[in-house]
């Protein structure tokens, strides 16, 4: 009896990811639970330089002003409860001074064009299309920073913009890196505090656009994370206590699929490796003294050097 539907994407052909592949990953929570597997397993990787970044106008706001060096002045940023923060990025940028965040948020910025310029291939998951439209400003943020709500106007952004915003994205990177790969997927987090049809609007709508965008020819990829969670996972048991986000057998779910569907062979086998070494340094022995335990250590130490010696650019703490 087959008790789930599976969706079985496709081995992608071309453009794979392996250990040479710089990857930059930007968008909603889902892009650092990603990021996560990606660190782990030693892919050279960059996520969400401005925090978590849940729609896609949030995302070309940074692009566009990381391309055109476009930094931060005093006059953009906003204090309240003796915080500063700034409307573009998420509050873990935020800093008791405007200076300090001054130098965070122009910093990012050029981080994330040195990013961008270097990437291979850039993963980006759209979490939401509701918006907020700072009134005295009438500009979309990306964070509200828990400033009063009468201060904002609540948008649902429509498929067209979408469309617009995501192609905005790929014309501007591609101005500085024309090779680059564009991986798109919609975050599979619930936002129900929108109300559940109302997520679902929002997700129909960044289905619909990231579909008008998508060409695997021009190398515009997608990636079913949401469709998986949705139709593979689709039991609350893969869910976390709140009932929104998925669980960490869900994302290890959903990152086995990504490694069938983008890692070369040579990738998948050296990110096992890499997987056993890391599982083995969290080894607690009984008597660390033992010999044992010190030729446990030794074989480990090979292991390690022998990874470096094919790929010196991975570190292990």
């Amino acid at each position: 009896m087959k008790l789930q539907t599976n969706i079985k994407p496709q081995k992608q052909p071309h453009h794979q990811i392996d250990y040479t592949s710089k990857l930059m990953l930007l968008g909603s929570c889902f892009s650092e639970n990603i990021g996560g597997k990606f660190a782990y397993h030693k892919f050279q990787s960059e996520v969400n330089p401005f925090g978590i970044l849940f729609h896609p106008v949030a995302i070309e706001n940074l692009i566009t002003r990381s391309i055109n060096d476009d930094f931060y002045s005093e006059e953009e940023l906003v204090h309240q409860n003796e915080i500063y923060s700034c409307f573009d990025a998420h509050s873990k940028l935020n800093a008791l001074s405007k200076v300090q965040l001054l130098e965070r948020l122009n910093a990012q910025l050029s981080e994330t064009l040195h990013q961008i310029k270097s990437a291979s291939h850039i993963i980006i998951t759209l979490g939401t299309a509701w918006v907020y439209r700072h009134i005295a400003t009438d500009k979309i943020v990306a964070n509200c920073h828990k400033i009063p709500q009468k201060q904002f106007l609540k948008e649902l952004l429509s498929v067209e913009d979408v469309v617009t915003s995501l192609e905005s994205i790929i014309a501007l990177v591609r101005s500085v890196n024309p090779k680059i790969n564009f991986i798109f997927t919609v975050s599979p987090v619930r936002h129900l505090k929108d109300g559940f049809v109302e997520n679902n609007r929002s997700k129909a709508h960044l289905l619909s656009a990231i579909h008008q965008v998508v060409e695997p020819r021009k190398q515009l990829f997608y990636f079913p994370s949401y469709e998986i969670m949705m139709d593979e996972l689709r039991d609350y048991r893969f869910y976390n206590q709140d009932m929104i986000h998925p669980n960490d057998l869900a994302i290890d779910y959903i990152w086995e699929t990504f490694k069938t569907v983008w890692l070369t062979e040579d990738a998948v086998e050296i990110a096992k490796k890499i997987a056993s070494i890391q599982t083995k340094k969290t080894h607690r022995p009984f008597n660390s003294n033992s010999e044992a335990h010190q030729k446990f250590l030794g074989n480990l130490q090979l292991e390690i050097a022998q990874i470096q010696k094919e790929l010196p650019h991975i570190k292990f703490d």
